[in-house]
């Protein structure tokens, strides 16, 4: 452990100490930064020690008010999950039974599915139904670690709707208690009514939606779709120039389906993240380590899409671009309500180790939110944690499905799981 838990002395008594914990606390660039025979504790949500039990500065019950034992137990990082698009209305798993009959993705759309089914069942949801059958979804997924979460708009595709989704966004982290960050993804896709109108479309969700999404502080980010399906590089542009305007941070989804330079784009306003990647070549993974864009991988997507060209994980590693993974819950092509699932998708499918994915659901996708007081067991750093019914940090990923968080704390505070 560094020098710096060491050197820890309270000034007061910690609200709570728990030892006898396998810690992973990620500090470094690499590895799990596994403490055994540890300890932590934090006081007012800000951790105060994570190291060696040796090393703890007094007698543990004179340090805090609560001390328990964990029983060797995992204890790591809350997990963040950094891509998601869970709140939306109606279901759309009839879709999933035309594709396993031979139904492109085309006819679908034709028989009136695809996103604008989503796009339909969102806005004919009142507020107050849309967060009743939004908030299951964000609580499988605090159930499962994960204790900060990005939610996306995008299945409004109107001013109303895409404030109502980000204004239910924001009460489900008021509801479970965990860091909810909003992201409008205004330019995710043409809507009915704008058909042959795209100019005008990137024109009001621009000069008109964007501006007032910001005035009303309902985002703390803004994200396009850049795709031959969906918004040209120079439409994106418009966007995150407005948006760079208003003092909002960029993320984008980017050369998924074909290589249009999303990344490169998205490095080029620094963005947060790009995410997807498929398709993305040296160049533009040059481009994002230059700019400290993280790269945010989606294995939910390319399983649930059946695709076979995998993100470039080497060139990724090899300049060293922070890799995080997220769920990309979302009704049409990942329904997936694990984050840990997500890391095991991304060790079979995309070649990430063990302690690379659990980076990738914790400090990695903190970073994709911009948020650096989170993702690493150090001192000074937010209290979110999870107690695993696990004794080594690679059972996370090893693991296919099941429930593994035995204790959850949110900046602090024990939340259920």
């Amino acid at each position: 452990m560094t020098a710096r838990a060491k050197r820890v002395a309270p000034t007061a008594r910690w609200d709570r100490l728990l030892l006898d914990c396998t810690l992973a606390t990620l500090a470094g660039e690499t590895g799990y930064g596994l403490v055994e025979h540890g300890a932590i504790g934090w006081r007012d949500g800000t951790i105060r020690f994570a190291g060696p039990m040796g090393e703890l500065p007094r007698e543990a019950d004179a340090i805090a008010e609560s001390v328990e034992s964990m029983h060797d137990a995992l204890v790591t990082p809350g997990l963040v999950d950094c891509h998601t698009h869970l709140v939306f209305g109606g279901k759309r798993a009839d879709e999933f039974e035309m594709r396993l009959r031979g139904e492109s993705y085309e006819a679908i759309a034709r028989a009136g599915g695809g996103i604008l089914s989503t796009v339909r069942a969102t806005r004919a949801a009142s507020e107050v139904e849309l967060f009743e059958q939004s908030l299951p979804r964000a609580r499988s997924l605090l159930r499962g670690g994960v204790t900060t979460l990005e939610i996306k708009s995008g299945y409004g595709l109107d001013l109303a709707s895409e404030m109502k989704m980000l204004r239910v966004a924001r009460r489900i982290g008021a509801e479970l208690g965990v860091t909810v960050r909003t992201t409008f993804l205004g330019l995710h896709a043409l809507p009915p009514e704008f058909a042959g109108r795209r100019s005008e479309f990137v024109a009001a969700v621009c000069g008109e939606w964007l501006p007032r999404i910001a005035e009303e502080r309902l985002a703390d980010a803004v994200d396009a779709f850049c795709e031959g399906i969906a918004f040209t590089p120079d439409e994106v542009r418009r966007c995150f120039e407005r948006a760079r305007e208003l003092g909002l941070p960029v993320k984008l989804h980017a050369d998924q389906l074909s290589d249009l330079g999303g990344a490169a784009l998205a490095a080029s306003f620094a963005a947060l993240s790009a995410d997807h990647l498929e398709c993305a070549g040296p160049a533009a993974v040059d481009a994002m380590e230059r700019a400290g864009t993280v790269a945010v991988l989606l294995p939910g997507s390319f399983y649930a899409l059946r695709e076979t060209r995998v993100p470039p994980i080497d060139v990724l590693r090899r300049q060293r671009v922070p890799m995080a993974v997220a769920t990309d819950l979302n009704p049409g092509t990942s329904p997936l309500r694990s984050l840990r699932l997500a890391a095991n998708m991304a060790c079979t499918l995309f070649r990430l180790t063990p302690d690379e994915a659990l980076r990738g659901v914790s400090v990695n996708g903190a970073r994709a939110l911009g948020l650096g007081d989170r993702g690493v067991l150090a001192p000074g750093l937010r209290a979110d944690i999870v107690a695993w019914d696990a004794r080594h940090p690679a059972e996370l990923a090893y693991w296919i499905g099941g429930q593994f968080a035995r204790r959850i704390f949110v900046d602090g505070t024990e939340v259920p799981a």
